[in-house]
């Protein structure tokens, strides 16, 4: 049997994300998935079960990418507040790539994808952000009365808000202003005076 050439797996598992990520997971079929990548499904199927997997397969690794670029800013940000402007960054560049259904159609069709995405929301997204809440207290960069694991779940819970059509329906809401308005309440609330400062003038060194 002739072995199959795993960069087509991770090619097909990039593309698919791409499609989700861009218009959603149930809109999008394995039909739609071979014609993006001008192969047929019977390729795809060679790699993969059915659409199930490779969303579960796609979510694990865009979980990991993310856990790489979070980890990349931490080790590279010198401070808290330096910290939470490369990630208002990144979240800019990201959100304006994804579809609001996405986390919706996870959990509706693709519970062990779903499952995935819970444990690293609940282990590594919000231990990040109790990290960074820790150090910024320490640099007296945030509030010292605030309690960072009530925070750090706040703020975890808050960005999964903005994917529920039921609270703000695609119609009516902007996706990419609803998230970085929470974002910025979640800043404001946890800043000292002088975080707040240094805060506004990384914004205004990167033009965010």
């Amino acid at each position: 049997m002739e072995e199959l050439d795993p960069e087509i797996k991770i090619k097909i598992l990039v593309e698919a994300a791409e499609l989700f990520s861009r218009y959603g997971i149930r809109s999008v079929t394995m039909d739609d998935i071979a014609r993006h990548l001008s192969m047929s499904k019977k390729t795809i199927y060679q790699f993969f079960k059915d659409k199930d997997e490779i969303v579960t397969l796609g979510t694990a690794a865009h979980m990991e990418r993310e856990k790489v670029e979070f980890e990349e800013i931490n080790k590279n940000a010198s401070n808290a507040i330096e910290e939470l402007a490369m990630v208002c960054h990144c979240m800019r560049k990201h959100i304006s790539e994804l579809n609001p259904s996405l986390l919706y159609d996870l959990q509706k069709y693709h519970p062990k994808a779903w499952s995935q995405y819970l444990q690293f929301k609940n282990d590594f997204i919000k231990n990040s952000i109790k990290n960074n809440l820790i150090d910024g207290k320490a640099q007296g960069y945030f509030r010292s009365e605030i309690d960072e694991d009530v925070m750090a779940i706040f703020r975890v819970e808050q960005v999964q808000l903005t994917f529920n059509d039921q609270v703000f329906p695609k119609n009516q809401y902007d996706f990419k202003s609803i998230q970085m308005q929470f974002f910025d309440h979640f800043v404001y609330g946890i800043v000292t005076d002088k975080g707040r400062a240094l805060y506004e003038q990384y914004l205004k060194e990167n033009n965010v």
